[in-house]
């Protein structure tokens, strides 16, 4: 899953900055934050190890494989925001924009927590407004591009995005099979974690 996937399944503020931290943390940091923000980074991990096991991520990635072979799940994770973001059962566009401007808050608030590639990130990402426009085709493209930029054995003009826009409908079902698992997945998780509490 991709940042807006991610913040969408939390239950608590901490778990948000948690959320987001888990990806810019090694693994030996993260018990230097407060127990909310630790549950978030737990999270984070258990939601990775769901998607990565799930039947309808591997038919996914069979979209993007053939282009990016080991990558696919990267394009998967940033297909599954466009679909989360479009999800108007989750929310509705009103809903999305307060969601999103409640994420950019929240981890401003907590900005001592945030390493510095991060903040740097975090601006583009509220300038922007990444979470809410990952509803639209373009700003896909460019998640994708930047995707591939960063990957080290990539060539930059491989169509992911047009692979994308192809295959939505296949990508859509992929979604509808899984994003519901997930969900109850993750609140059983916050379950636990909050017994521990």
């Amino acid at each position: 899953m991709n940042y807006l996937a991610h913040s969408f399944l939390t239950f608590t503020d901490g778990q948000i900055v948690g959320q987001f931290l888990e990806d810019f943390i090694r693994n030996r940091d993260r018990f230097s934050f407060p127990k909310d923000i630790q549950d978030g980074i737990t999270l984070h991990r258990a939601i990775d190890t769901f998607t990565d096991s799930h039947p309808a991520i591997h038919e996914a990635k069979k979209v993007f494989a053939p282009l990016v072979r080991l990558y696919a799940g990267a394009f998967v994770d940033v297909s599954m925001d466009y679909f989360v973001a479009n999800d108007l059962s989750l929310h509705s566009l009103q809903g999305w924009k307060d969601h999103s401007l409640k994420v950019y808050r929240v981890l401003n608030e907590n900005y001592e927590f945030l390493p510095e590639n991060f903040r740097r990130m975090l601006e583009k990402m509220e300038q922007d407004n990444w979470l809410y426009n990952y509803r639209q085709d373009q700003n896909i493209k460019y998640s994708m591009r930047n995707v591939l930029n960063k990957a080290k054995y990539l060539e930059t003009n491989i169509p992911v995005f047009e692979a994308f826009l192809d295959n939505k409908e296949t990508l859509q079902k992929c979604y509808d099979d899984f994003f519901p698992d997930l969900l109850e997945h993750a609140k059983g998780i916050n379950a636990l974690l909050q017994l521990e509490n």
